[in-house]
């Protein structure tokens, strides 16, 4: 008898999914045993929390789909903060949400969850299997969501359901488009009359330069402007741009903001930056992007119009004239030469010897293949990676950007991994972060999954503390007290190791990527380095002279003289 639950997988693996996520459970035990005499890889997480992780990171990566699976109840009700995580990155993923018997809902029977309710605010379907003959249908419709609206979709199903006799369906399957959009001929006259008035051009590019790199570059060059770029984008248009002036933003630094903040004419490509204070005020801006939901709802534009990047800057080069001033273009490069040199000052041994994260970053970038994956945690190792690891048009960075999660950078280098098996692998993970989520270190080690996780281990949750000093708050239950992580990891069954003096640290990274299974370098990092704006503005400044005043009067003088001695170059 061929069963409902071997219907959803064979549609789903039909579709392209190859890896799912999960924990096992009761009324998921036929999604479970289909999943077992099909081609797809059961990856059996100690968290479904890190199974959403790891399947959006996959699934962000491969741009196929990736799927999770649960229990009813608290089971599939773990995975919602990882699979928020993956649906604001746009990663199509389909969760299999198990549920209780049919003839039990609505009765407050144990383990019950609407999972409706819950999940339809971070997913692009959220639909229940009613009945057998449902199932193929609506499991194509789901897979079908996810890769063309890129975002999570949930499919619920009840156990009785999952067990039932499949009966004979139409032949539902997945269909997948790839149109090329470009606007309008009037729309590219308009784009290229407003380029022709301005003088100091400014280009900012997003995620949606994805496979826009060399268009992108060549109008650059045509019109000799600065391009900027979203943390998004770093992968996509770092490399090989001589144009390049990095990020702006919290994270970013000086060159970004001055290109930006200083061009009377902003083009936004793909870009759908967040922080409106980072928006020129006096600007004509123009905005390109595939989504028409975007065009102005993040500071007002001039003229928006739908979109892809590439395809789009293709049919717009012809129509505008080269130019030969480069005035504002050498300032902003110049600017972006003295912002490196100030941040590579940082990225060495601090005083006394200590471990810098900035240092422990670029080591890991010099030492790490060209075509490495990076995951790394909300927080101050999010800001390092994006900072420190160079770009070099075949690696990769996965980081909670719009979420803002912490704890996922771990779980996200397991999708990784097993999604590009041959890839080194590495995951830039907070003290805190791993902490949460240390359990599914096992999944690596279960699951043969050779991750490389880094540990910036400041016994803090460093970016909090950051920001309480920057609102003039003495640091608050920030502390962490923290276990050796290097021996932990060896408890588990990796490779660890943990390293305390700056003159010990480029040969235990090295040790580290050439383990051959997965592996874990507990790093003690500088407690006092900051993570410096591109702009302090004096509130900021207020609030750490207030801070400082704070922690002087209230017997902290050893941490404000750390701070101090950090800034100082």
């Amino acid at each position: 008898m061929t069963t409902v639950a071997q219907v959803i997988v064979e549609t789903l693996q039909a579709a392209g999914a190859r890896r799912c996520y999960g924990v096992p459970g009761d009324t998921l035990n036929h999604v479970t045993d289909a999943i077992r005499t099909s081609d797809i890889r059961w990856v059996h997480v100690r968290h479904e929390e890190a199974g959403g992780f790891a399947a959006g990171a996959e699934s962000l990566l491969t741009g196929e789909l990736a799927l999770c699976a649960g229990s009813c109840g608290p089971g599939s009700l773990h995975f919602i903060n990882g699979l928020f995580e993956s649906h604001r990155n746009r990663a199509p993923v389909v969760l299999i949400a198990s549920q209780i018997v049919r003839d039990e809902l609505g009765f407050d029977f144990p383990q019950e969850v609407d999972f409706r309710a819950i999940y339809e605010s971070c997913s692009v379907f959220c639909e229940e299997i009613r009945t057998p003959e449902q199932a193929r249908r609506k499991t194509a419709m789901a897979a079908q969501a996810a890769l063309a609206k890129r975002g999570v979709a949930v499919l619920i199903v009840p156990a009785d359901i999952s067990s039932a006799k499949a009966p004979d369906e139409p032949a539902f399957a997945v269909h997948r488009a790839s149109p090329v959009v470009v606007p309008a001929d009037h729309e590219l006259e308009r784009i290229a009359s407003l380029l022709e008035q301005g003088k100091k051009i400014a280009i900012y590019g997003g995620s949606g330069c994805e496979n826009a790199h060399d268009e992108v570059v060549a109008l650059a060059r045509k019109l000799q402007a600065p391009v900027a770029h979203t943390s998004r984008a770093k992968d996509f248009l770092e490399y090989g741009n001589p144009f390049d002036v990095g990020m702006t933003g919290i994270f970013g630094g000086e060159a970004g903001y001055h290109a930006l903040m200083s061009c009377d004419t902003l083009l936004l490509l793909g870009c759908d930056f967040a922080w409106r204070q980072f928006y020129p005020q006096k600007a004509t801006i123009i905005q390109i992007d595939l989504d028409g939901t975007h065009l102005g709802r993040r500071h007002p534009v001039d003229f928006g119009v739908v979109g892809d990047v590439a395809e789009t800057l293709k049919a717009l080069r012809g129509r505008v004239d080269a130019r030969s001033d480069r005035a504002f273009l050498d300032d902003c490069l110049s600017k972006r030469e003295k912002m490196v040199e100030r941040q590579g000052r940082h990225a060495t041994v601090g005083k006394g010897g200590a471990i810098r994260p900035q240092y422990l970053a670029e080591v890991i970038s010099r030492a790490a293949p060209a075509d490495a994956i990076y995951t790394a945690d909300g927080g101050s190792p999010m800001v390092w990676c994006l900072r420190h690891v160079a770009a070099t048009g075949s690696n990769r960075t996965v980081i909670s950007l719009s979420h803002g999660t912490m704890a996922n950078a771990m779980p996200q280098a397991l999708g990784a991994k097993a999604a590009f098996p041959d890839r080194t692998v590495i995951s830039l993970s907070g003290d805190g972060g791993l902490a949460m989520i240390l359990g599914d270190l096992l999944t690596a080690v279960q699951e043969k999954l050779p991750i490389k996780v880094a540990v910036f281990n400041n016994s803090a949750l460093d970016f909090v503390e950051i920001e309480q000093k920057v609102e003039g708050l003495l640091d608050a239950y920030t502390n962490l007290l923290n276990p050796d992580f290097g021996r932990v990891a060896e408890a588990m069954g990796l490779w660890g190791r943990r390293v305390e003096k700056a003159q010990d640290l480029e040969g235990a990274v090295q040790a580290w990527l050439d383990a051959p299974g997965p592996a874990l370098l507990d790093v003690v990092t500088d407690r006092f380095e900051l993570v410096m704006p591109p702009k302090i503005e004096a509130g900021q400044v207020a609030g750490m002279a207030l801070y400082s005043a704070k922690a002087v009067l209230g017997g902290r003088g050893k941490d404000v003289a750390g701070m101090i001695r950090n800034l100082l170059p």
